[in-house]
């Protein structure tokens, strides 16, 4: 579901009506707070609603202040635009967890450690 393609498949475009593309991106907007809640400040938080060959395509970003961005797109389908509470919940966690790795990584080791 997140970030998954399917090539070479035969998809089929999905088309979002107002009200639904509004929904998505109210959707999008609680995942972003949640992130905004869990993260420090420094770090970035952003989503958008893309339209591909595929049809439209939701993301979330988070620039870590040291690391790479992390991001999840949910493709909505005919039958299932929203994205539930659970999965939101879900894609919170994973992309602030997936943020802080991202720092951790990116640190050296000459970094003195805060404890011991």
């Amino acid at each position: 579901m997140y970030g998954n393609t399917q090539f070479g498949a035969d998809v089929e475009e999905v088309t979002l009506t107002p009200e639904q593309r509004q929904s998505l991106r109210r959707d999008l907007t609680h995942v972003a707070a949640g992130l905004r809640e869990v993260l420090p400040d420094e770090f970035v938080v952003g989503s958008e609603i893309t339209s591909g060959s595929g049809g439209p395509r939701a993301t979330v970003a988070v620039q870590p202040p040291l690391g790479s961005v992390v991001s999840a797109g949910y493709t909505p389908t005919e039958d299932k635009v929203e994205i539930t509470d659970e999965e939101r919940d879900d894609l919170v966690h994973g992309l602030a967890a997936s943020a802080a790795l991202q720092v951790k990584q990116a640190m050296t080791d000459d970094a003195a450690p805060t404890a011991q």
